[in-house]
């Protein structure tokens, strides 16, 4: 990222941290480091994160489709903390002269304890299943299926969300995967832009019980295709 826009948006970080409150954090991240994407963070605490963080599963996926090219931002999707608080997150493009993709600005809002007010009210006047309806999502994949993010310190943390998601996916118990499901498996990572990340083979390899150069493999049959 150029340094003046480095700059800029950094004190922007700060300006909004501190107008917006200790329920939002704001984020700056450079996308030329996916690994540690993360170079300036106002209330952290919200995700759990700091800066070195990596690109989370959302941006990754951005970057790998080019889904910020048509648009500026992309506002108001959920997206859940380290400790599974649900958050409404909005992102904004940062683009260079060439419409490149430079960095990502972004805010995350937790909004729990007006959750919990509201909720007291509306008790006051409905039954609690409506509420729990309304207020609540059946699971973590139910948010990652509905394109929502995961925040995570640590590319561990990223490539876990993902895997775990497709393993769900796909019902299958990691320890019995065949040859072709790894494959399977890989290429699903593939698309999602996992393997952008720097260290992203080592740690695929790790979490599928498989090796370094039988993920190169797979890697390399699917570009083969």
């Amino acid at each position: 990222m150029d340094e003046q826009i480095f700059k800029h948006y950094s004190r922007l970080v700060e300006f909004l941290g501190k107008t917006l409150g200790p329920d939002y954090e704001v984020v700056l991240h450079d996308v030329s480091d996916y690994t540690n994407s993360i170079v300036a963070i106002a209330n952290g605490h919200v995700s759990g994160r700091s800066i070195g963080a990596p690109l989370t599963n959302l941006s990754l996926n951005l970057i790998a489709d080019k889904g910020y090219k048509d648009t500026d931002y992309k506002i108001n999707y959920s997206g859940i903390s380290k400790d599974g608080k649900i958050l409404r997150s909005s992102s904004l493009f940062i683009k260079d002269e060439n419409e490149e993709l430079v960095g990502l600005l972004c805010i995350n809002f937790d909004d729990t304890k007006y959750v919990n007010i509201s909720r007291q009210i509306l008790s006051l006047c409905h039954p609690d299943e409506l509420i729990d309806k309304k207020t609540s999502y059946k699971s973590v994949n139910s948010i990652l299926d509905d394109g929502g993010e995961s925040f995570s310190d640590s590319i561990t943390e990223v490539i876990e969300t993902v895997l775990n998601k497709v393993l769900s996916d796909k019902n299958i118990p990691i320890e019995r995967l065949t040859q072709e499901e790894r494959l399977s498996i890989v290429d699903a990572l593939n698309q999602k832009g996992i393997f952008m990340l720097k260290g992203a083979v080592c740690e695929v390899a790790k979490q599928l019980h498989c090796s370094e150069p039988s993920v190169y493999r797979y890697l390399s049959k699917l570009n083969n295709k």
